[in-house]
């Protein structure tokens, strides 16, 4: 188990180095800089600009610039907002709580909407309940989350008044959001978990269990479906990574507070250091997550262990 853990922490390390040199790459050859946003507030004089590039080190070389990025990001420095100079690690920090709590309320009704559904649609199959959840499940992945979202305003705040349609004051607050986003990653879930499970109760293994008497729910829900979980715990991760990474279109559409919404502020206003802050904290997340699935893996089911391990 050590040798695998240090395995998959080696290649975490290879793929956040990665992505750190791909965002470092894009910032340094974009056409403009953080100094173009200062002096569009400030000054137009060329003389203060390029005082103010050799200030920022943003004379120097490629790998130079490159090697103090590094050093900055290993001591929790982000760089500062080009727009009011804080901190952008302070930034993110601050409204990263409100993207947590809407992913994991979200990732809460994806995954019990989600296998559900998928467990039911395999179960009963070719019938209207197979039929139900796969409308359920394709109308989740069809259907733009500012879409959904507009639909659900208009439906439950304003024709009903039953949620708040903007603001991340109080639970109520939450509903609505995090069932725009529930209803994408459960309509993942639900095609993933059925053809999952479609595939394992044609399984060897399945009609040995029905041939020594077990009974059918006992067959479905505690072998079949174990051994589906693998796959819809791969999509759940992504869709948990994708959620924490900052939810922009929802976090606008109902004017919430989050990683999203800041990310999507520092596009309008140019703030490349803060952009750039948050796809690389994106990133790390992404990273940490899958390294937690990887590792999960090998709980859920000792043979893939035991095949990473070369025994």
């Amino acid at each position: 188990m050590l040798k695998l853990l240090v395995n998959r922490f080696l290649t975490a390390l290879i793929v956040l180095f990665g992505s750190l040199f791909v965002v470092f790459s894009i910032n340094y050859f974009l056409p403009t800089d953080v100094v173009d946003t200062l002096m569009s507030m400030n000054s137009s004089d060329p003389e203060v600009a390029q005082n103010l590039r050799r200030e920022l080190g943003l004379d120097l070389p490629f790998h130079t610039q490159f090697l103090n990025y590094i050093t900055d990001i290993f001591h929790g420095d982000f760089g500062t907002s080009a727009i009011d100079g804080e901190p952008v690690i302070n930034k993110i920090l601050t409204q990263f709580p409100d993207t947590v709590l809407l992913a994991l309320t979200s990732i809460c009704i994806a995954g019990a909407v989600g296998l559900t559904l998928g467990v039911l649609s395999a179960v009963h199959q070719n019938t209207i309940v197979d039929y139900v959840a796969r409308v359920i499940g394709l109308f989740g992945i069809s259907m733009p989350t500012f879409w959904s979202g507009i639909l659900l305003i208009l439906i439950f705040s304003i024709s009903l008044g039953w949620f708040p349609a903007m603001g991340s004051e109080g639970f109520s607050s939450l509903v609505l959001p995090s069932v725009t986003l529930g209803l994408v990653g459960a309509g993942f879930i639900v095609r993933v978990v059925r053809n999952s499970m479609l595939e394992i109760i044609h399984e060897n293994f399945i009609l040995t269990l029905r041939a020594k008497g077990l009974s059918e729910r006992v067959i479905m829900y505690r072998h079949a479906l174990r051994n589906a979980l693998i796959p819809a715990i791969t999509m759940i991760g992504v869709i948990i990574g994708d959620f924490l990474g900052g939810t922009v279109v929802v976090e606008t559409v109902f004017a919430r507070q989050g990683v999203g919404r800041l990310v999507a502020d520092a596009i309008v206003a140019k703030d490349l250091p803060v952009i750039q802050g948050v796809v690389f904290f994106t990133a790390i997340l992404y990273v940490v997550i899958n390294l937690v699935i990887d590792i999960s893996y090998s709980i859920i089911d000792p043979r893939i262990r035991r095949n990473q391990l070369g025994g």
